[in-house]
């Protein structure tokens, strides 16, 4: 590509370098999009599900996982299932484009700039690129879960643009967007970083031992081995499960603290420490702090699959590889 020098006339070509890494992010950006929008469409109704049971919401608090999905069609409809979705996809697309592309940027320049490669460099660009997604994409999560709270015939919000207005104005302006960020960050960094970490080493692994059983060519480039989509499909499921059960006690408090004034306890939800104590002394652990786990490992798996399989797959199609 070339543009012209209005100054000189003379006609100055962008360094292929530059060129390069611009299309390379902005393929990059698409394709962690479209996987994570993939993901989270595949698993709505379980999220809306796992929001009522994690804030003890008092009309489903006495139900369980299946209970709770039956019980939601009947009093809400079945769009109920689909709650804050919208909310949802318009935050999905820019945090699993963040997400995918800062992993696939902090890895080179951890390996490049300060020499840490291996299992362990999975592990911090994970982390780091789960961290930055969220600070980028969290007031949308909160409107989110406001939303996916509530129930029909006791609606605080009538919408994304009103929830916003709402919050901003009566919760403290933009650090009302906010409540809840912290554990949020802290529970991100262990579960996206060992979400990467255990996909990366299972891929590695499975293309390094079984490269004939496990590999086949990709579509953009026959001479680099990929995962087989089934393959895929299973090492995603795995790294999702391990990483939602090590980080789950944190999701629970960040909920919490994001629901703010929609919860009657939530002026006990004010920090992490004082969130997490308070949930463990009303409920305990296996009602409170690992409530709706069960569900969790139901949408988790299918989620996380999804999610690498959909990015592996359009990293192809996009030639990143």
């Amino acid at each position: 590509m070339t543009t012209e020098a209005v100054s000189s006339g003379t006609r100055a070509q962008i360094p292929a370098p530059v060129q390069k890494d611009y299309y390379y992010w902005l393929r990059s950006f698409a394709a962690g999009g479209v996987a994570g929008c993939c993901a989270k469409s595949t698993i709505a109704p379980l999220d809306r599900v796992k929001i009522l049971l994690q804030a003890q919401n008092p009309h489903y608090k006495h139900l369980g996982v299946f209970a709770t999905l039956k019980a939601v069609p009947k009093k809400e409809g079945f769009l109920g299932l689909y709650k804050g979705n919208g909310a949802m996809m318009i935050r999905i697309f820019p945090y699993g484009a963040i997400q995918f592309m800062a992993f696939d940027n902090y890895k080179k320049f951890l390996n490049t700039k300060l020499g840490i490669s291996g299992h362990i460099h999975r592990l911090m660009a994970g982390s780091m690129a789960g961290m930055t997604a969220v600070i980028f994409t969290y007031p949308l999560d909160v409107i989110r879960a406001r939303l996916a709270f509530q129930v029909t015939g006791e609606h605080r919000y009538t919408g994304i643009r009103n929830a916003f207005q709402t919050i901003y104005l009566k919760e403290g302006g933009i650090s009302g967007f906010y409540h809840g960020l912290t554990p949020t960050i802290i529970g991100m960094a262990p579960y996206a970083g060992f979400s990467f970490f255990t996909f990366g080493t299972l891929k590695t692994l499975g293309l390094t031992r079984f490269p004939e059983l496990l590999g086949k060519p990709s579509l953009d480039n026959p001479d680099v081995l990929v995962l087989k989509t089934h393959v895929n499909l299973m090492c995603g499921g795995v790294a999702g499960a391990i990483a939602q059960t090590i980080s789950y006690p944190l999701d629970v408090a960040r909920r919490r603290m994001q629901l703010g004034s929609s919860l009657p306890d939530f002026d006990k939800c004010c920090s992490l420490t004082k969130t997490l104590k308070h949930v463990y002394t009303q409920y305990g652990v296996k009602k409170g702090l690992y409530r709706g786990l069960s569900l969790n490992y139901i949408r988790c798996i299918p989620s996380q699959a999804v999610a690498f399989t959909t990015y592996e797959f359009m990293k192809q199609v996009l030639h990143l590889n």
